[in-house]
Formats: structure tokens, C-alpha cells, sequence
């Protein structure tokens, strides 16, 4: 069976936590940025002695690191954009992530040495821009979420000299690629600072003005997320392209990306494990047998992600038709409950609990690979930070766990 080159996997590094997991569970690159300018305000980022640690940690286990300039500044802002682009090459990062024009002028002035990645902010939609950027001295190009599959794999067949990056998994935004002034206009946080409050994702109650869109009556115009008297009317829906990761494969990108710089640490395990496990499959399942009709095994994959899913997963402008995915009418998210720090005293864990832990409860290893080992209840004893055996341990605390279960080591993570 033919194996098919792989896209690089790409998932986001908000902090030093979600870099470790990244790191841990698969990526072969991660995106990060400072604490300003990166279009990410309210993640902790990385900023001197911390970014020099993390491309450090990062290129140790052979995954790259590419740093996130990719706001859109006012002129206020250049005198620091110019301090980060300076600081650039003594770092080590394998690339810089921006969309700004002039961001990208002083970069090319500042770091040239610095492989130049073009934001999806840049929307980048047709070939006319991609020869533009190429002829700049862009080597990759983030595409455009609103991209149809036939649209990405076109321009990615006409430019076989520049390397391109789709979005696969995560939040959409209502505007363009992020172009949304609801923020600014609404809390006075402009979205193209980083400093988007996601007005889309809160919940409103019209008042005085009802509205039906005429045209459209084979259908719903949107859908509507309704909580009480209030609706969360203009929350899109996630991207999630896990079902499609063969014919993804086959368009030959050279990256996939994973959304999510504001995220968990556990969000970034669950998500890039499922993602690494789909990846590897598909570049064994290039040409199927009919005897292989099966592929890849995508429910399972759909159903790790609704385990970390705070919006219905859909495929986005991937296809022609939108597909939502439902989860199975038995299914019920489990929150991850802890995650192993380092070995303890007579041969436990030190685990720091991020939700309530009742002891009587079966819980899981979240092992790369979508391996998902139980430890069933009564076969694993927890204890508080005082030694004492307990019966439940509740989110802030830490604990020392007691299992005899393969598998578990540091930066590892558990479900219940």
C-alpha cells in the first residue's frame, strides 16, 4: 500500500503548558508569540528568558517553532514590533507568522534570515495574491478558512514552489479570517490587536425587531443556540476536518494547522493526539483495497474532539454541503481531571486536578496514540497534599496518585 508524504502538523502554544502537550503529543511544530502584537492578548505567551526556553524545549524533541507577529499594528506599535523582528535571529525560531504589510517590509529589512509566513489574517484567497506574496518573499502561505477543499487544492497544484498551510481544526470567526470590528466597536477591543472579547459567542434577546430572511425557506438563514430567553445568535460553528484527513493528505499542503493559542493544555493534548493518530493513518491509506473500504476509524476520532468541543464541529467551507457532526445519543463529555506533574513518594504520581475526582470513578490515560488505557475504580488510590487518602480531589488542588498502569509519565493527562 502506498504511503503518502506527510503535511507538517502545527498546533498552537499559548503557554508553557500547551507547549509541553503539543510537544508530548505529536506536533512537529508549534506556533507561539510575546505577550503583545501576536494577536492573542489574553494568552500567557513568551516573552526573553521564557521564548528562549521553549524553542530550546521544542527543537530538543526535533519540532520547530514558529513565532507570531500577525496583528495588525498602528503605528504606536511599530517601535515594538521592530524590538521583537531584532530579536528574532538570536533565538532560533524557524519562522515568523505575520499578515501586515508593513510588518512584513521591516521584517525582510530587519531579520531576512527569517523564513516569512503569511497569516490567514492576510486572506489570502486567489492566485494573483499568492504570486504577489512570493514575489515579497513569502515561503508559506496560511489559506483562508473561507476556501472550498477545490480552491485550496488548485492553487496549491498551480504553486509548487510556495509551501501552503490549511486550518483543520478550531474556532472560525464570523468575519473575514478575523477582520472583525464587533470587538472593538461593542468593548473597545480590537480584534486585530489580539484583543477580540468574542462578542459573537454571547448570548442576546431581540427586543423590538424580529427578522426573516425570505429567500431561503428550504433552510435555516442561521442557527440559533438557544438558552433561555437569550441566543447565542452569531456563534459559529468549529471547524473540525478529521474526516478528511486522506483526501487532505492527497492535496499535498505542507502544513495543517490546529486553531487554539487561548486553549487548555489538555485541549491541546486531546486535539493534536487525535490529529498526530489521523495524519499517520492516512498517509498509510493513499490506496485503499475495497477490502479497506473502512479507512480511517472517524467516529472515534469525531468522538475524542466532542470531548473537548465547547460549539457543535462542522466542516466549514470545506465542502459544498455543510456537515455537522452529531454525537451519539449515548455520548457524554468526560472532562479531563488531572494531569501527572512528576513521580512521587513510594512510587506514585504528583498530579496538580483540574475538575472534581471522585475516587469511586473509572478514569482513563490519555496516551499519544489515542491510547486510552482504564484505571478502573478501586485499583488506583489518590491522596491529598498532606498524604492523606482521599475520597475526591477537587480542581486547584494537588494529589498523588497510586496506580499500577503503564504508560504514565509527566505531561500526561486524565480523563473521568
Amino acid at each position: 500500500m502506498k504511503e503518502y508524504s506527510l503535511p507538517e502538523l502545527l498546533a498552537p502554544a499559548g503557554g508553557r503548558e500547551q507547549l509541553e502537550a503539543a510537544v508530548l503529543y505529536g506536533a512537529d511544530a508549534v506556533y507561539l508569540g510575546g505577550s503583545v502584537l501576536s494577536l492573542r492578548a489574553k494568552c500567557q505567551g513568551f516573552d526573553g528568558k521564557a521564548l528562549e526556553e521553549a524553542v530550546r524545549l521544542a527543537h530538543e524533541h526535533g519540532v520547530k517553532v514558529y513565532y507570531c507577529l500577525n496583528a495588525l499594528p498602528f503605528d504606536e506599535h511599530l517601535p515594538l514590533v521592530e524590538e521583537q523582528l531584532d530579536a528574532l535571529p538570536d533565538l532560533g525560531v524557524d519562522g515568523l507568522i505575520a499578515a501586515d504589510p508593513g510588518v512584513i517590509r521591516l521584517a525582510l529589512r530587519r531579520c531576512p534570515g527569517v523564513e516569512l509566513h503569511l497569516s490567514t489574517q492576510a486572506h489570502s484567497v486567489n492566485a494573483s495574491a499568492v504570486e504577489f506574496w512570493s514575489e515579497v518573499g513569502v515561503k508559506r502561505i496560511n489559506l483562508a478558512r473561507e476556501l472550498s477543499k477545490e480552491a485550496m487544492e488548485s492553487l496549491i497544484r498551480r504553486f509548487p514552489s510556495m509551501d501552503f498551510e490549511i486550518f483543520v481544526h478550531g474556532a472560525m470567526c464570523l468575519s473575514l479570517s478575523g477582520h472583525c470590528l464587533i470587538s472593538a466597536w461593542v468593548n473597545n477591543r480590537p480584534a486585530n490587536l489580539g484583543l477580540c472579547t468574542q462578542p459573537c459567542r454571547f448570548e442576546y434577546r431581540g427586543i423590538t425587531l424580529t427578522v426573516e430572511e425570505a429567500l431561503r425557506r428550504d433552510g435555516p438563514f442561521l442557527d440559533i443556540e438557544q438558552g433561555e430567553d437569550f441566543s447565542a445568535v452569531w456563534a459559529p460553528m468549529d471547524l473540525c476536518l478529521v474526516r478528511w484527513m486522506e483526501e487532505i493528505v492527497r492535496m499535498h499542503p505542507a502544513a495543517l494547522k490546529l486553531e487554539g493559542r487561548t486553549k487548555s493544555g489538555s485541549y491541546v493534548a486531546q486535539v493534536t493526539d487525535v490529529y498526530r493518530t489521523a495524519l499517520s493513518l492516512a498517509g498509510t491509506l493513499g490506496e485503499k483495497t475495497p477490502e479497506d473500504a473502512e479507512g480511517l476509524p472517524q467516529d472515534a476520532f469525531v468522538e475524542e474532539l466532542l470531548h473537548t468541543a465547547s460549539r457543535p464541529l462542522c466542516s466549514g467551507f470545506f465542502l459544498p454541503e455543510r456537515v455537522v457532526e452529531k454525537a451519539p445519543h449515548d455520548f457524554s463529555p468526560r472532562p479531563v481531571v488531572a494531569r501527572v506533574v512528576e513521580p512521587g513518594p513510594n512510587g506514585g504520581w504528583q498530579v496538580e486536578v483540574r475538575s472534581p475526582w471522585n475516587a469511586d470513578t473509572d478514569a482513563s490515560l490519555l496516551l499519544p496514540g489515542m491510547r486510552r488505557p482504564k484505571l478502573c475504580a478501586g485499583s488506583y488510590v489518590l491522596e491529598n497534599h498532606r498524604g492523606e487518602k482521599a475520597e475526591r480531589l477537587n480542581p486547584g488542588m494537588h494529589g498523588t496518585l497510586y496506580a499500577d498502569l503503564p504508560g504514565i509519565a509527566p505531561g500526561i493527562y486524565l480523563r473521568a
